[in-house]
């Protein structure tokens, strides 16, 4: 038997289930997030990120959701290169910046870190998807409009989707927060993943 017609022969079929397989892992939409997307004081199971992995298992896309509770901007990055080397993942929801500004960071180191994990997802050949957040009024406007200016110029420097903040239609739901005021209870969780479902459907080709 000639070994090199046989491996010839059989190259075509190799290469197609080497292409299967990379494209069932790049069918991945991670999630890089805080308290907001981790299930703060809830099961993981039950936080918006897990329904909305149920939510789209027909459409074969599988969502990660790699959010710490308390975590910077600083630390998903530092996360990020394991993640991406691990999941392998499509898109990249980048849900950050938060904690940093509860803290008082300032603006400018926020969006270097933001502005590096844009950098590390777009290498890793993955499609960045940055959300909107944004600080309650009580951390006055100077801070607050320095705060939020930051997403914008990102999505325009990058040109990549800016995705509303959930949490202003959570807001208006008293029922739907925790006792401190900050975070969504888990009767929010499934309005949120109806809710990013939407917003993502059209960034998230399930069929490309």
């Amino acid at each position: 038997m000639n070994f090199n017609n046989v491996f010839r022969w059989h190259l075509p079929f190799l290469f197609l289930a080497l292409l299967t397989c990379r494209a069932a892992f790049a069918d991945t939409l991670l999630i890089l997030g805080d308290s907001l997307s981790a299930g703060y004081r809830m099961s993981a199971t039950a936080a918006w990120p897990a329904l909305l992995d149920a939510k789209w298992h027909q459409q074969k896309t599988k969502v990660v959701n790699a959010s710490i509770s308390g975590d910077t901007a600083p630390q998903g990055l530092e996360r990020l290169p394991a993640l991406l080397k691990q999941h392998q993942p499509r898109w990249v929801l980048i849900e950050l910046g938060g904690n940093d500004g509860l803290r008082g960071f300032q603006p400018q180191a926020i969006e270097k870190s933001l502005r590096q994990i844009i950098n590390d997802v777009k290498a890793a050949n993955a499609e960045p998807l940055l959300m909107q957040i944004r600080l309650p009024a009580n951390y006055g406007r100077r801070y607050n409009e320095a705060f939020s200016a930051i997403y914008p110029q990102l999505a325009k420097e990058f040109s990549i989707p800016l995705l509303p903040f959930f949490m202003e239609e959570v807001y208006l739901k008293p029922q739907w927060m925790q006792d401190d005021g900050i975070h969504p209870n888990s009767d929010a969780q499934p309005f949120i993943a109806d809710w990013m479902s939407s917003r993502l459907a059209p960034l998230v080709n399930h069929n490309s």
